[in-house]
């Protein structure tokens, strides 16, 4: 079994800063790419950040220049430092990972955590 476990939000006013962690756990060989994605009220699910196990990192527009994704490969947890907020950056903000286990590769999600940014 792998867990993802979700930590760090919560309400912040607008322009302030969060740093979400995700932390897997489990049966796990290797962790290959990392990601969150958010879903806001009545919204589909987006992506907000993504790192390969190299390091390389893309994010979508709305949030360049404002987050930051990370990951300590050594302790199998991703992070997502988030400055500047603003409310519609308001979500349930959800981990993801691809996860290599038993000789296969398998995609895992956190159970979210909700980040609130009031005006």
């Amino acid at each position: 079994q792998v867990q993802l476990v979700e930590s760090g939000g919560g309400l912040v006013q607008a322009g302030g800063s969060l740093r979400l962690s995700c932390a897997a756990s489990g049966s796990i060989f290797s962790i290959h790419a990392m990601g969150w994605y958010r879903q806001a009220p009545g919204k589909q699910r987006e992506l907000v950040a993504v790192i390969t196990s190299g390091g390389s990192t893309n994010y979508a527009d709305s949030v360049k220049g404002r987050f930051s994704i990370s990951r300590d490969n050594a302790k199998n947890t991703l992070y997502l430092q988030m400055n500047s907020l603003k409310p519609e950056d308001t979500a349930v903000y959800y981990c993801s990972a691809t996860i290599k286990r038993d000789l296969r590769l398998y995609d895992y999600w956190g159970q979210g955590t909700q980040v609130t940014v009031s005006s």
